[in-house]
């Protein structure tokens, strides 16, 4: 048995230390009773080996923990890059600054831009042009 604290105390300590940071706890333990598994599943274990064990089974099961804290790691980029994206898609939500003559959009360092370059260069919009009755008539009387 461990002195100072038990395997149950150290792994709901390490949660309360590092709640966001991806780790792997493996409880390898001499308790082998149902609710010993359970208790050390409950309090944030990730994973229970009772004494004696197996080592290819504990590097096995490392490597299972390795390969879940990889891909946690992946998420946690992934959501990054959406949050970006989402930032960079809600600059079009806000309030853009257009010339009410020529329809320019002035962005953030003060430069004009046509309208179809600042939405492309803000989103993945990309823009098919044609023109409307209204344009058409006012422009093209005759056609």
């Amino acid at each position: 048995m461990m002195p100072v604290m038990d395997g149950l105390e150290v792994v709901r300590h390490i949660r309360s230390v590092l709640p966001s940071r991806p780790c792997y706890i493996i409880l390898l333990t001499a308790k082998s009773d149902k609710k010993d598994i359970i208790n050390g599943l409950n309090a944030g274990a990730d994973d229970y080996i009772s004494k004696p064990f197996d080592p290819g089974e504990l590097f096995a099961r490392l490597e299972v923990g390795r390969r879940l804290i990889e891909m946690q790691e992946r998420l946690a980029e992934k959501v990054d890059e959406l949050k970006h994206t989402l930032d960079q898609i809600k600059t079009l939500r806000g309030i853009v600054p257009i010339c009410m003559y020529c329809k320019k959009i002035r962005d953030d360092s003060g430069y004009w831009h046509e309208v179809e370059v600042y939405v492309h260069d803000h989103s993945n919009a990309d823009f098919s042009h044609g023109l409307c009755l209204e344009c058409k008539t006012k422009l093209f009387p005759g056609i």
